[in-house]
């Protein structure tokens, strides 16, 4: 819905020679909405090239569906349960994400991401996130050293008989 409301929003800005823009509203940590979400919506909002300076962090307010959600972790209108971000980290870090353009955000933006197995996201891929934070790096060499001491070496040859050592890994 949005991108067809993005799309003919600019098709008719082009046509009245307007020059609009659209500034999104993004809230986080909604009832409903977990980390592996607002993940989602940042790899969203950095496919638009959208840098959002303001995000509202969700706040209940009399009289709406979302504080009834937020009281009782459930739909009003269904009743099944509704997941509730509750803690405050876990608020900032779906801040975090959704303004991960952000260089003072990439600590929480890394934790957040290694909480939802999407260290994919971390990197110098244009697709990425963010780019690997210092604690990121030590982790990788760690791993790295990990890796290579369970690596042992293969007495065979190898299938060519080239005199060198094949490795494999090892339990």
């Amino acid at each position: 819905v949005y991108e067809n409301f993005r799309k003919r929003y600019f098709e008719l800005s082009k046509k009245f020679g307007l020059d609009q823009y659209i500034v999104p509203y993004l809230m986080s940590s909604h009832p409903g909405s977990e980390l592996k979400d607002a993940v989602k919506l940042a790899q969203y909002i950095k496919k638009w090239n959208y840098n959002p300076e303001q995000v509202q962090d969700f706040y209940p307010t009399p009289g709406t569906a979302s504080t009834v959600m937020f009281f009782t972790g459930l739909d009003p209108f269904t009743l099944k349960k509704v997941y509730v971000p509750a803690s405050a980290e876990e608020k900032r870090m779906q801040r975090a994400l959704l303004q991960c353009a952000d260089p003072k955000n990439a600590e929480l933006v890394s934790k957040a991401l290694h909480l939802c197995h999407r260290e994919d996201l971390i990197g110098f891929d244009k697709n990425c996130l963010i780019k690997p934070t210092y604690k990121d790096r030590v982790e990788q060499v760690k791993m790295q050293r990990s890796s290579e001491k369970n690596r042992k070496p293969n007495k065979s040859n190898g299938s060519r008989g080239t005199g060198k050592k094949t490795y494999h890994r090892g339990n």
